[in-house]
């Protein structure tokens, strides 16, 4: 525990007593660091940054910097990291935009894996997972323990639902549902149910029959408001065929089905 003398520290940042730095990382102005954090050697905290507590921050990550956004003309805007957050060697995440709200936000629990990247106004929810060279354009939406695997893109304004799973080198442009699994590229995408990872995460047989069952209903060619009625209709007391309903409704770039 403590700081090393070779870090160097902004004399605004505020570093929890229980927390530690390690030897040449750089902790710039507004950087809040909770208690029990561990930030190892070479890190940068660059601005205008929170990390909760029992977070660990591996050397060559890069937190808190300008957003690329070529219409950002040094606004003040945030980056938000949660409690327990891993983030891994040379991954970078930056601060927000005024156009989108001002704050990136990384929920409890993540674990950002070395190399990604999370740009400006991403919204990660809890217990998310970002493997080795995955990448989040500006604006995107990742619910609570999705899964982005590794080298896969995910462009500008796309949601991720809970639980969903976009498998290794995909690019997606397209909403992701709750409870899915996507893999290719663009329009070219293979869906379905995420039952291992579902499972993994606890959800009971009757859960992952209503999730397959919307899932067969949603593959084929019929109106998508007709298939969300029968939805609707044969699962009426279904949190989760709520959760996949409502996330095709509310959707504005359009859902992989």
């Amino acid at each position: 525990m403590g700081i090393h003398p070779s870090a160097v520290i902004d004399e605004s940042a505020v570093i929890a007593k229980t927390a530690s730095v390690g030897p040449y990382a750089v902790i710039g102005p507004g950087v809040t660091v909770g208690d029990g954090t561990v930030i190892l050697s070479h890190a940068v905290i660059e601005r205008d940054t929170s990390i909760g507590r029992n977070c660990k921050i591996h050397p060559f990550s890069s937190l808190g910097a300008d957003p690329q956004d070529m219409k950002y003309q040094g606004e003040s805007t945030r980056l938000e990291i949660g409690d327990r957050v891993i983030v891994r060697e040379s991954a970078t995440v930056h601060r927000g935009t005024a156009g989108g709200g001002g704050v990136t936000r990384i929920g409890d629990g993540c674990l950002i894996m070395a190399t990604c990247h999370v740009a400006h106004d991403c919204q990660i929810a809890e217990e998310v997972i970002l493997s080795s060279f995955a990448v989040l354009a500006g604006h995107v939406e990742l619910g609570k323990g999705a899964v982005v695997s590794g080298s896969s893109a995910v462009h500008q304004f796309v949601k991720v639902g809970p639980y969903a799973f976009i498998g290794g080198m995909s690019g997606v442009v397209k909403d992701v549902p709750p409870f899915m699994i996507v893999a290719g590229v663009r329009d070219k995408m293979l869906v379905a149910p995420n039952l291992v990872g579902l499972k993994r995460r606890g959800f009971p047989p009757e859960a992952l029959e209503v999730i397959t069952g919307a899932h067969r209903l949603l593959r084929n060619h019929r109106p998508l408001e007709e298939v969300l009625r029968e939805i609707e209709e044969r699962y009426p007391a279904s949190k989760e065929a709520e959760r996949i309903v409502e996330f095709y409704r509310s959707s504005e770039r359009g859902v992989y089905r």
